[in-house]
């Protein structure tokens, strides 16, 4: 059985590696997918971004083969994902939320698990695993039993063993949930290099951060609908407004200073610490200053405050309901 790498596909210079038609999937009454569609393409991350629930895993299932699709098409590497469900297995890599890798064999054991799975030849598997264990730095741990693993340890196993065949697409379910910020910061390094090297990455992520680093383009569902697509830079463009941002002097301030701006007709939200109002701007400096002085008039202790453009957290927060994060 062959396997398509992303050499075979000569890095695919950008061509669509993943295509989303109206993709739909219910679940008794609840709509987790509705009539959704994306590309990805080859040599580029493209990340799914969305409240809990909002039907990312869904996505990923579907387009996996993990669950069958109810209406609309997709196809990866122009195979379509329902017709010709064993031959997309062969093309694609996944590492979803739950760690894949049998906790009693080594990462080398674990590895030559997967590429006898895939049929991979002997020698040329051999030659694989060693490349991989040099690459994403697991000599140190690649003889030890994977039940005495750290948490990074583990979860980075994991996405190895999602590239044992090379695929040209990789799916990546929260692939940073719960690793430390060095950790992260490593993986996130190795997910860009796979992308150069022409792997089209698919990645849904809890953290905004990671999206607005990694991904070429975005695609922000909520309820199971597209909500918003583009560049991270395209969003924050298209959102079209500035946002003040005031600190208050002490938590006590916080709802004195969103009442006196909810009279101003304006709806802001605050950060989690309750010091940190954000103001959506739709009139610049000029609206600005007006806030602050209502502020002000209301006796509310302000630190300090600054006037920015949007980041993707703004976008995130205009797009969809969740408002508290991925």
């Amino acid at each position: 059985m062959g396997n398509t790498t992303v050499d075979q596909l000569g890095g695919a210079g950008g061509s669509v590696a993943v295509s989303a038609r109206a993709l739909s999937k219910s679940f008794g009454d609840t709509h987790a997918v509705r009539e959704l569609s994306f590309d990805a393409r080859a040599g580029e991350v493209t990340g799914l971004l969305g409240p809990n629930g909002a039907g990312k895993t869904t996505t990923i299932k579907m387009l996996t083969t993990l669950l069958s699709i109810d209406s609309g098409t997709a196809s990866i590497v122009g195979i379509d994902v329902a017709q010709r469900p064993e031959t997309v297995r062969r093309v694609i890599g996944l590492a979803g939320q739950s760690a894949a890798v049998d906790e009693k064999l080594t990462a080398r054991e674990n590895l030559e698990l997967f590429g006898r799975l895939y049929k991979i030849p002997s020698a040329e598997r051999t030659k694989r695993i060693d490349y991989l264990i040099d690459r994403f730095e697991l000599t140190g741990f690649a003889n030890r039993v994977a039940e005495t693993y750290s948490g990074g340890q583990r979860r980075r196993l994991d996405v190895v063993a999602s590239l044992i065949a090379s695929p040209p697409v990789l799916f990546l379910d929260e692939p940073t949930t719960g690793l430390d910020p060095h950790t992260r910061t490593e993986l996130w390094g190795e997910i860009r290099d796979l992308a150069v090297q022409g792997t089209a990455v698919v990645l849904t992520t809890q953290y905004l951060e990671e999206a607005d680093r990694l991904s070429d383009s975005i695609v922000i569902i909520d309820e199971g609908v597209m909500k918003a697509s583009g560049t991270s830079g395209d969003l924050k463009r298209n959102l079209e407004r500035d946002v003040l941002e005031v600190h208050v002097v002490t938590s006590e301030d916080l709802p004195q200073a969103a009442e006196a701006v909810a009279r101003l007709g304006v709806a802001a939200t605050s950060d989690p610490e309750g010091t940190r109002l954000q103001v959506p701007l739709t009139g610049g400096a000029r609206q600005s200053l007006s806030i602050l002085r209502a502020l002000d008039a209301d006796g509310v202790g302000v630190a300090d405050f600054q006037l920015r453009k949007p980041t993707l957290d703004d976008v995130f927060l205009a797009m969809t309901s969740g408002g508290g994060g991925p």
